[in-house]
């Protein structure tokens, strides 16, 4: 069993991850920052999941100022300019989001069946954390690809793969290598499942280090003109 410290701790690192991520949907939402690509009303409240506060001043800093509240109430044509490593921030988080939300469908789900991969759940977790991330991803993608490119079905889908699938991949590298080392090393017996605080806490530091890991596909995919800057 985890130690009383870190139980208390993972509980902690949920209940802020939650509070974030409310805080974020409740201004967008009840206080109408709405923004002009829709797609970003789900991934600045996910993102708050797992950088807790952090993603509270991203959205502060990037998010809001994208609504047209924003810049009716202060006289202003457009959002301020982002840096180049803010934009980058924002794609990665636009990733992100597709495989946070991936992965607590997936995990829960075969969580509920016991499902195993030559006798490993971890496997099997690999196994629908990326398809789930995928599936998810991509469609985020279109979203925010289709829309300001004036793509339809086919082509908005494959350009969305195109820009997402290194990025998804990149960040999952991360993830599951936090994975592994909690399953085969800090937890070998008994395993945590995601019955417990203590796994979604480590798995909201696994998506912060996916989100590292997925930086430099991401200053590639923009820089190659791939992922459009959001």
């Amino acid at each position: 069993m985890p130690p009383p410290w870190l139980i208390v701790l993972s509980w902690c690192g949920l209940a802020a991850g939650v509070l974030s991520a409310a805080y974020i949907a409740g201004d967008i939402l009840l206080r109408r920052y709405r923004q002009p690509m829709p797609v970003m009303e789900a991934v600045w409240p996910i993102s708050g999941l797992y950088f807790l506060p952090v993603a509270i001043w991203s959205y502060h800093r990037f998010g809001r100022p994208m609504s047209r509240r924003w810049q009716t109430e202060r006289h202003r044509a457009g959002a301020p300019e982002k840096p180049r490593w803010a934009s980058v921030a924002v794609g990665v988080s636009h990733c992100g989001a597709g495989c946070t939300l991936g992965d607590i469908i997936a995990e829960f789900a075969l969580f509920a069946v016991g499902a195993t991969i030559a006798g490993q759940t971890l496997f099997a977790m690999f196994v629908g954390d990326y398809v789930a991330a995928i599936i998810l991803g991509v469609a985020f993608q279109f979203f925010a690809i289709a829309p300001m490119r004036g793509l339809g079905i086919a082509k908005g889908l494959k350009e969305a793969a195109k820009a997402d699938l290194l990025s998804l991949t990149a960040f999952e590298v991360g993830l599951f290598g936090w994975m592994a080392l909690t399953y085969y090393v800090f937890f070998p017996a008994p395993h945590l499942e995601p019955s417990s605080p203590v796994y979604w806490f480590l798995m909201q530091i696994g998506r912060v280090i996916g989100f590292f890991t997925a930086w430099p596909a991401n200053v590639w995919l923009l820089k190659q003109g791939i992922k459009e800057a959001m």
